[in-house]
């Protein structure tokens, strides 16, 4: 994505905090010769030779698996808070525009086995589950309920670029103060989030 130089975030760790702390993601490849775009949970992980990956799957019902293999290359997409600004907020006339944090990975795809897209399963609903009130485990279900398992498609896709956009106001510093204020100010839970992405640039 076009990202200028003072929107670009390099700091990996940062990067990756956001990663899993917004893991629904959209995984973009080609399908018959069109791009094709499935939401989904987007997993960071480390694999079995150390590298970064995200793991996923898809249902089998969904014609985008079939031409993995002929993909070199698949795009996922990683969004966070975003919001409006507008210029009523500036000292000097200028135009609106809008803050948003996005996530950019690029990644080589491999599907994996049925016993690895169990094992995704288990970690997936282990995660998910923590935070419930009555939380389940996949490992209290009957082998019935899991053979629906069988009906997805596991992949992890290993990471070869990551490109990240924190468009935060970064070239109207001296208008920082009154955007945080109005942000702040909205009973917009995503504009609140950006104002503190902007206290924290």
């Amino acid at each position: 994505m076009f990202i200028p130089a003072h929107q670009r975030n390099d700091n990996l760790s940062e990067i990756k905090e956001f990663i899993m702390a917004n893991s629904f993601g959209v995984l973009v490849s080609q399908y018959q010769g069109k791009p094709w775009a499935t939401h989904i949970p987007l997993e960071l992980e480390i694999n079995k030779e150390g590298k970064e990956v995200l793991t996923a799957h898809i249902a089998k019902a969904n014609p985008q698996w079939h031409e993995f293999e002929q993909n070199e290359e698949v795009l996922c997409i990683f969004n966070g808070p975003h919001s409006y600004i507008s210029s009523s907020w500036y000292k000097e006339e200028e135009v609106p525009t809008w803050n948003y944090i996005a996530v950019h990975v690029y990644g080589k795809l491999k599907i994996l086995s049925e016993e690895e897209v169990m094992a995704h399963m288990h970690r997936l609903v282990d995660k998910y589950e923590a935070n419930s009130k009555n939380p389940i485990s996949l490992n209290d279900m009957s082998p019935q309920t899991l053979k629906q398992i069988k009906g997805v498609v596991g992949f992890q896709i290993e990471i070869t670029d990551i490109q990240a956009k924190y468009k935060l106001s970064q070239n109207r510093e001296q208008d920082h103060p009154k955007i945080i204020e109005e942000l702040e100010d909205t009973k917009n839970p995503m504009s609140k989030e950006i104002a503190k992405a902007m206290k924290n640039e």
